[in-house]
Parts: C-alpha cells; sequence; structure tokens
C-alpha cells in the first residue's frame, strides 16, 4: 500500500482499541482476545509497559486516521553471536480489507528499519504452524525457517 496518507507511526493509547480489534480479527485471535468496549484494563496495562519500555516498540499503519496495521517490535540485546543486538517482531495484523496490498509489506520493513537503526543485526519472528499464507509472506520477505519456536504457556 503506497496511497500517500498512510503513515506508519508508533502507537498511542487513543490507538489501542483497534489495535486489539485488529488482534482480534483473526482465527485464532478471536479464541483469545477481547475487542469489546470498554476494553479489559489489562491491554491499556500492557500498551503503557510497552510505551514506558525504550526498547519495545508499538508501531500501527494509519491511514487518515484508520488503524489498519499493526505489530510490536523488540530490541534485544543478548551475549550470542558475540554480543549481537537483535529485533524480535511480535503480534503482526493487517485488517481484512487491506490484506494484499503491500501494507504488511510496509510495515515489515519499517519495523525492519528501525532494528537496523537501533543496532540490530538479525530480525526475527515467530509465526503460528497454521498460518501458511503468513509462512509464504515472510519468506517472499526473506525470512527463512531456520529454527523451530516452542511456547510453554505458565
Amino acid at each position: 500500500m503506497t496511497a500517500p496518507s498512510l503513515v506508519i507511526r508508533p502507537a498511542s493509547e487513543a490507538d489501542l482499541p483497534a489495535i486489539v480489534a485488529l488482534l482480534a480479527d483473526d482465527v485464532l485471535g478471536r479464541t483469545r482476545e477481547d475487542p469489546r468496549l470498554p476494553l479489559d484494563p489489562a491491554y491499556l496495562s500492557a500498551f503503557r509497559a510497552i510505551a514506558a519500555d525504550p526498547n519495545q516498540i508499538q508501531l500501527v499503519a494509519d491511514a487518515a486516521g484508520q488503524i489498519l496495521g499493526t505489530l510490536q517490535l523488540t530490541i534485544i540485546p543478548g551475549l550470542s553471536r558475540k554480543g549481537r543486538i537483535r529485533g524480535q517482531i511480535e503480534g503482526v495484523r493487517v485488517a481484512g480489507t487491506a490484506r494484499g496490498q503491500g501494507l504488511g509489506e510496509t510495515l515489515i520493513r519499517h519495523a525492519i528499519g528501525i532494528a537496523a537503526d537501533r543496532g540490530c543485526s538479525l530480525v526475527q519472528l515467530t509465526t503460528d504452524l497454521t498460518r501458511k499464507d503468513a509462512h509464504r509472506f515472510y519468506e517472499r520477505l526473506g525470512f527463512t525457517g531456520s529454527h523451530l519456536g516452542m511456547k510453554l504457556e505458565i
């Protein structure tokens, strides 16, 4: 999506209902998110924690005031790979009505640019094994399925 009205910017608290709606507008998100207003206070608490941490950036794709995409970028200092800094991309969502127009690519490339500017030499992400379209999308952008991600609910 190359419309001149599209702006990729850090999210504000006012964007939170739209972000949660994007997270919920998804086969997997429907079972784990709750976009009903008023939002669960846990969302605001989490957003404020992200906003207060200089190594966290919640981005939105804003088209003339309509939030059409979001992702979270985390900058991770580490000792492995000779102390390389890496970026972790999470929670990538694009509105169903905006998919297939290049918005996701614009959003991801913007996040990669921020990561590079912050000294990252590697950007990583995880995607659910069932998201075959997402796998093809990330591979087209140059990501490789080099690792197996694992999670433990606690």
